[in-house]
């Protein structure tokens, strides 16, 4: 006698609310860099600074470099930010040297990250003679020293723009992100995931872009911040300290011309404190950027700041000292 087995009934409405759940899922994944407080602030901040380079010689509301009597006027209605020593609109000035500081900071940026990147996976991932000689060139550029180097061409071109500087940044500036990208590379290689896909006959880009480079992304971009940190701080301080052309106006030229008049024993603090503060909004908002990509990136500090979001929403205090201890009733409300 043969025994038939019902078939097992499948609900398909738990088939359709699965793949419903699958789907929110991937977008929620696909959106979660921009879910981050942290990235998000600093995309914005860092936005407002990019489309004030585009457009600000256009909404600038005076002429930076005109001279009016109106000199040494504190912020006012007609002029937001006051005037210097010789009448001239400060908040226009500010304007206009976005777009100089933003070109220099993401141009070395993207350059000296493409640069890094070529060198240090393709040394850490070929190996053998090519990685020694990669890794020689790597540690020459690692010893130049980038703002000495600037002021020399500065020095020998009196006429060098953002533009020089920045690619003086970026081929000095390639040589340590290329070296921790190497060390990263060596030791993905023969994980078990990059063997796997050379065992089914990937081509070498495949493997390169798609299995090696995705655990890349947190080092990456926080070689690019860097860069773009260090870019934008070189070109304020040659610009400060008078090296490159000062009728060429970004947040240092202001700097500069604040200095030379003495602003600060004027108590003219509209002068400078401005352009200060631009220069900490731009570095704060690429910090703020690079703490989120580590967040979304790294699954220990995304589920440590899920955790504390937790914490914070149900207003659990976990006690001081070197492991959390919570009480009976916080333990349930944590469930």
């Amino acid at each position: 006698m043969t025994i038939q087995a019902d078939p097992v009934a499948i609900d398909p409405t738990v088939v359709v609310s699965s793949d419903v759940q699958l789907t929110k899922r991937g977008r929620r994944a696909k959106l979660g860099i921009f879910r981050n407080t942290k990235a998000l602030v600093g995309v914005v901040i860092l936005g407002f600074f990019i489309v004030l380079a585009i457009i600000g010689p256009w909404i600038a509301p005076y002429d930076p470099s005109k001279v009016t009597p109106e000199a040494l006027l504190p912020p006012s209605p007609a002029h937001w930010l006051g005037t210097t020593g010789t009448g001239q609109d400060i908040l226009s000035q500010l304007i206009v040297g976005t777009q100089g500081v933003m070109v220099v900071g993401l141009l070395a940026g993207i350059l000296a990250t493409v640069i890094s990147v070529i060198v240090g996976v393709i040394s850490g991932f070929i190996g053998g003679t090519g990685d020694e000689v990669l890794s020689l060139i790597s540690n020459i550029f690692l010893v130049i020293p980038a703002l000495p180097l600037i002021i020399i061409i500065a020095g020998l071109l009196p006429s060098a723009g953002g533009i020089t500087i920045a690619l003086v940044i970026a081929l000095t500036g390639w040589a340590w992100g290329a070296r921790i990208l190497r060390a990263q590379t060596l030791s993905l290689r023969k994980r078990d995931f990059v063997e796997a896909a050379r065992a089914n006959g990937e081509p070498l880009w495949r493997i390169v872009f798609f299995e090696i480079m995705p655990n890349l992304t947190a080092i990456i971009a926080s070689g690019f911040i860097g860069t773009v940190i260090f870019a934008i701080l070189s070109e304020v301080t040659l610009a400060f300290i008078g090296v490159t052309s000062i009728s060429a106006w970004n947040w240092g030229t202001v700097l500069f011309w604040a200095q030379s008049s003495q602003a600060l024993v004027q108590g003219a603090w509209w002068w400078f404190v401005p352009a200060g503060l631009c220069i900490a909004a731009v570095g704060t908002s690429l910090t703020l950027i690079n703490f989120g990509i580590d967040e979304f990136v790294n699954p220990r500090l995304r589920n440590t700041a899920a955790s504390a979001g937790i914490l914070r929403k149900k207003k659990i205090r976990a006690r001081i000292g070197f492991t959390p201890v919570y009480r009976g009733e916080e333990k349930e409300g944590l469930a």
